[in-house]
């Protein structure tokens, strides 16, 4: 359009200011024509400039790419939540008529009388309202269902102020009983005077090992001198020493047991973090389109989405990503599941991180305090009922210990998935922080451990429960498969620093599955959630007094910590 086009468009606008809805109009038309003029030079430079022109269509082209994949993620996460809207509708729909049919059982066995009270409804009858200044009227009790009152905030204080001063109670109670137990410097004897302490650093050390053999093996395949079959076993082998090296040491060697499962706990994240590296890197050989495992780059909202003026994007491909730094990388990042591009921010949060350094430190030195001041009383005056079997004592311990055991584990959760993971992230400026889901409103079992624990959820889903489907096995027996796993990992991060075997966190990770099958056919709603809260409050205090009763009793380990803790303890 000439440029004199555009001039009488702009007197034309000035004519027409008194009037609103034509100002609109030849204000739209007008930045019509200027996007298009604009648009015109721009496709005029572009066909001058080949060199513009091919950053162009490559950079076209990468959007196409982009934003077929995010299609692709849309209608994938589209179809789960219509799966699970489905199995939801599912649920209830079977619930209501199981409902049904016990109300129909009911009033066919039911004499009259009682036909007429379960057959009468709950709502009022009301008849048509006078005319008037009447003060009277015809309204439900707010407390009755039929009242559509849901506003218990009230309440809900009351609950909050009323379980604080119970706790405030069994505190003073505590510090009346036993003084003052809290002693930091306690935990560092602990640590130092046990012998083979050392074994400990070794086996930190010795990790590089099993991760440079895995890397060397996927730099053979990539250079031809190995085959998938000789790769397999080479890392099969590797993986296999990496979980049960460090356990023969921490048994023959006995190094302090706290130390020993956290150095284990490493262990076991390193083995499920290469099974992923390897994993991935067979699926890149295997499809021969790297593309369809490219990441485009994401920025945290919070961040600048420029840098030096422009977005920067780097993107690698398969075998690009076999070296050493992309492996140490994933080896630290928190997360298991390994991709060739993982998302980044673009600069680290000075302020959040060290808002998240101080939640740790402090966490931790409470977890630490309310273990010595609370947690050990209440199991070593569990000693006697325990040994002379009183079932009505050991009840009671366990409903004592049920209470400050559950708020040390959900300090634990905070320290662990909130603050420790983020400070990890923050200083790696890794992308996603999405470590847990809300668990706190899950209604159903399999609900909770898909939510409370992402990075492990995730391991789980693409590296054994899809393959296991993809093999021909129904989702029930790849979900004991699953579950299998984590008891496995369980127990070995327990009883091999304790030296017994007992098999008691095993069975209870394996008890979760008739559970959550019981649960998913008679109990549904808010009854769910409360299941979910009392397996969680229960059966933690169980596996302690169980562990406590087989390794204090049966062994001598931390006699001189018991001693100092009888002194100050009266059964």
């Amino acid at each position: 359009m000439a440029p004199n086009n555009l001039d009488k468009i702009d007197k034309l606008s000035l004519q027409n200011q008194s009037n609103p809805l034509c100002c609109n109009e030849v204000d739209t038309t007008l930045m019509s024509l200027k996007e298009r003029k604009i648009n015109k030079d721009t496709d005029e430079r572009i066909n001058e400039d080949p060199g513009i022109k091919e950053v162009h269509e490559s950079t076209c082209d990468a959007n196409l790419q982009t934003r077929k994949d995010d299609n692709k993620n849309y209608k994938s996460c589209l179809n789960s939540e219509m799966k699970d809207f489905k199995v939801y509708h599912k649920q209830k729909e079977h619930a209501l008529n199981n409902y049904v049919s016990i109300r129909a059982a009911l009033l066919d066995i039911s004499p009259k009388w009682l036909k007429s009270f379960l057959k009468e409804p709950e709502h009022m009858i009301i008849t048509k309202a006078k005319k008037g200044d009447e003060i009277h009227r015809q309204a439900d009790s707010l407390l009755s269902t039929d009242s559509g009152f849901n506003n218990y905030r009230g309440l809900l204080n009351l609950c909050i102020i009323l379980l604080a001063l119970a706790n405030a109670r069994l505190f003073l109670e505590n510090i009346i009983k036993y003084g003052i137990l809290i002693d930091p410097i306690r935990w560092l004897r602990m640590f130092f005077n046990q012998p083979y302490s050392s074994a400990n650093l070794g086996l930190i050390l010795g990790s590089n090992v099993f991760i440079l053999a895995i890397y060397n093996t996927e730099k053979a395949i990539q250079k031809g001198w190995f085959s998938e079959h000789v790769a397999f076993v080479i890392q099969a082998v590797t993986l296999t020493l990496l979980v049960f090296v460090p356990a023969a040491i921490v048994l023959v060697l006995e190094p302090n047991p706290l130390i020993s499962t956290i150095i284990l706990g490493m262990y076991t994240v390193m083995f499920l973090k290469l099974v992923s590296y390897a994993s991935v890197n067979k699926w890149c050989r295997q499809s021969g389109s790297p593309k369809r495992l490219r990441r485009t780059k994401s920025v945290s909202i919070s961040e600048a989405p420029v840098a030096n003026g422009k977005e920067e994007t780097m993107l690698i491909n398969y075998p690009e990503n076999i070296n050493l730094n992309n492996l140490y990388y994933f080896m630290c990042a928190p997360t298991l599941c390994y991709e060739l591009n993982f998302p980044h921010t673009l600069r680290i949060r000075k302020r959040f991180l060290l808002k998240r350094l101080i939640e740790m430190l402090f966490i931790i030195q409470l977890i630490g305090a309310c273990i010595q001041q609370w947690i050990l009383p209440l199991v070593h005056n569990s000693l006697k009922p325990l040994s002379e079997l009183d079932a009505a004592r050991c009840v009671e311990r366990l409903l004592k210990l049920a209470i400050p055991n559950h708020f040390i584990w959900l300090m634990f959760f905070y320290w662990f998935f909130h603050s420790t993971l983020n400070v990890l992230a923050e200083v790696l400026k890794f992308g996603d922080r999405e470590f847990y889901k809300d668990w706190w409103n899950a209604d159903t079992v399999l609900g909770f451990w898909s939510s409370w624990n992402i990075p492990v959820h995730r391991w789980a889903t693409r590296h054994l429960y899809k393959p296991l489907l993809k093999m021909g096995w129904s989702k029930l027996n790849a979900s004991i498969a699953v579950f299998c796993l984590s008891a496995f990992f369980h127990e070995y991060l327990v009883s091999i620093p304790l030296h017994m075997f007992k098999l008691w966190a095993f069975m209870g990770m394996l008890g979760q599955v008739p559970l959550a099958l019981i649960q998913s056919r008679y109990i549904h709603w808010k009854l769910g959630n409360m299941v979910v809260w009392l397996s969680l409050i229960l059966g933690q205090p169980i596996a302690i007094l169980a562990y406590y009763h087989d390794y204090y009793i049966n062994s001598h380990a931390y006699e001189s910590f018991a001693d100092v803790a009888s002194q100050n303890i009266t059964s």
